[in-house]
Formats: structure tokens, sequence, C-alpha cells
């Protein structure tokens, strides 16, 4: 059983109190924010028995307020790109926010991840609630959002759930960039991951899927064995990753991926209810942000594994539906299990 703990971290403009959570258990230690459900620190055991947080982050309320690529946060109301933030409703043409030229990207200006949610605190973990009001940023209907976390032993899960007053679309997810080495160390090279997926969504030169879902076989998307980060870049010339890998469709909860750094010991295995996981080697960081203990995040210096649906769905009617609908419930859930060995 996890504990949790509650206090009063500082407050954010007019938006008001943010107050931060931990969450314990014998083998991990989660810090969360009502600010965008942020998820600010993580600390688990390596072989050694030595806690390190390896989740990438900053030390004060105030990098979080400032901007940041998503560090942690939960995304919504729709998670990755939309084409030109265009899309068609119920005969009805809608054009959001390009905040990722020329896309829409993780909800707009202001997503779930910049905005102050409401905390219940439970047993073994934190329900956050907000409503996104109809219209915001450019959605239609007026949205219920509920966010829990729970950690028992060495896992931790993320229920999503939502339910709309009118057909919207709703894809959410969280941006945690892990580093099994610890935060700050220099990069992922060394780390050996592994997603069960038999295709993938190619891209155009605007990270939006071209709308093929290409076989992983032969290529080098294909992660069904364990390869070692580094290496695979170089063998196969990449910049690095930022792809969905489709997965099995299920409501069950399904394994998903699986990352080991040997050095540590440590090992994350991801599963999910949600159709698709976006593998995220952080091409974009740049060193150019001040992180925790003063540590720089450079290029390739953490990963995000992202359980969604896929992007641009609403775009793409062979995708899996985006859509919510009156009457119906969004509910997902992803788990992180830890682990050392």
């Amino acid at each position: 059983m996890a504990g949790v703990q509650r206090e009063l971290l500082g407050h954010v403009g007019e938006e008001g109190a943010v107050e931060k959570f931990v969450l314990k258990s014998d083998k991990v230690k989660v810090e969360l924010l009502s600010l965008g459900c942020i998820i600010t620190a993580l600390e688990t055991r390596g072989r050694d028995g030595q806690a390190s947080d390896i989740v990438v982050g900053f030390d004060h309320l105030q990098g979080y307020v400032n901007k940041h690529p998503y560090f942690g946060a939960v995304i919504g109301r729709v998670a990755n790109r939309i084409a030109k933030g265009k899309f068609i409703l119920e005969g009805k043409e809608y054009q959001l926010a390009i905040n990722n030229k020329p896309n829409s990207l993780h909800g707009g200006t202001k997503g779930f991840d910049k905005v102050l949610w409401t905390p219940e605190v439970l047993p073994n973990g934190v329900c956050f609630f907000r409503i996104s009001p109809d219209g915001e940023e450019g959605y239609p209907g007026k949205l219920k959002v509920w966010v829990t976390y729970t950690l028992d032993g060495g896992e931790l899960a993320i229920n999503y759930r939502a339910q709309a007053s009118k057909t919207t679309l709703v894809n959410l997810t969280n941006h945690a960039y892990f580093n099994l080495a610890g935060q700050g160390s220099r990069d992922i090279y060394d780390h050996e991951v592994s997603i069960e997926a038999d295709s993938y969504l190619p891209v155009d030169d605007n990270h939006i899927p071209t709308g093929e879902v290409a076989a992983v076989q032969g290529t080098g998307f294909d992660l069904r064995q364990s390869v070692e980060v580094g290496n695979h870049l170089k063998k196969f010339q990449l910049d690095g990753f930022d792809h969905n890998f489709c997965l099995k469709q299920s409501a069950a909860r399904q394994f998903c991926a699986r990352v080991h750094h040997p050095r540590s010991g440590r090992t994350l295995e991801v599963y999910t209810t949600q159709p698709g996981v976006q593998f995220y080697t952080g091409n974009a960081l740049d060193g150019s942000l001040t992180g925790k203990g003063g540590a720089t995040y450079p290029k390739h210096s953490a990963f995000c594994l992202e359980t969604q649906n896929w992007p641009d769905a609403v775009n793409k009617p062979h995708f899996p539906d985006v859509l919510l609908r009156p009457g119906e419930e969004y509910n997902h859930t992803t788990w992180f299990r830890f682990s050392a060995a």
C-alpha cells in the first residue's frame, strides 16, 4: 500500500494554488503537481539498492510555469499533432491554434498541461479533475476529465476518463521523459528497448502520418526484439524516434514496451489499453534548459513512451476512432512497472 503526502507548493498567476503530492511505496516514490497533473520526480532503486530520480524536470515550480517540452505533463484534449490544426466534425470545419508549425500540437496554446486541476487524495493515489469548457482551444463540447494516479508496489497506473456534452475529440496521455540511468545522465544510448508492435506510422516532413500503416519487418522500426538505442540509431542512420507504433486494439491491459538499463539494472515495462504508443527519443532537447540539480538535457538524453490514439486520427478515417460522443465515456489506463535485476 502506498502512502500519500500533500503540501502547498506555490501559486500560479491568477490560476491559484499549486499543490504537490508524494506517493510512496516500498519500491517507488512519485511526486505530482496539481498543475498539469505533472510527474515532477519518480525514484526507483537500481540493483545496488540505491534510489535515483529517473524523470527529467525542474527543481522549482517556475520551471514548469515557463515554456518547456511538456516534461511529465498530462496532454489534452488531443495528444500529438493534428495536420494544419484543421478537422471537420458533423459537417463543420474547426480551426485550432497552430503551435507547432504548420500543425496543432498537444492540445494547443494552453493545453491540459498548463492548467490547474482539482485534486482528491485517495488511499494510494490522487484523482485530478477539471472541466474543459465548450470551445476551449477551439474544441467543441464541454469535457469533464478525470486523471487518476495510483501506486501499487513497483507499478504506477494512470487512468484517464472523460465525458462530453457534444461530439468532440479526446486523446489523453502523459509526457514523462525517462532516463533509467538517472535524470541528468547524458544520453540514453546504452538503454535497451523493445516495443510490441508489428506496424508503425511513417510520417511526412511535418511529422504528420502519411496514412500508411507500414510493417516494421526489415526496417529500423522493428523493435520487437530488444535493441540498444545508440547502436540501433547508427545502424539505421536514424536521427531518433518520434513515431507512433501500432498496438493491438483491445480494451484489455496489454504489454506495450520494455526498456532496460544494463548498468543500473533498472527496467521499465509499459502496459496499456490504448491502440498506440509514441516512442520519442528527445530529439528536440538541445541542452538549453537547466533542470533538476543544475542538469541540462541535450538531444537524446531521455525517452518518452506516450500511450495514445494514433496521431491525426480525426483526419484519417481508417485510423482508430478519436471521437467521444455524448453518453459515452473515454476510459483508458496505462501502467508503468518498475523493477531492477
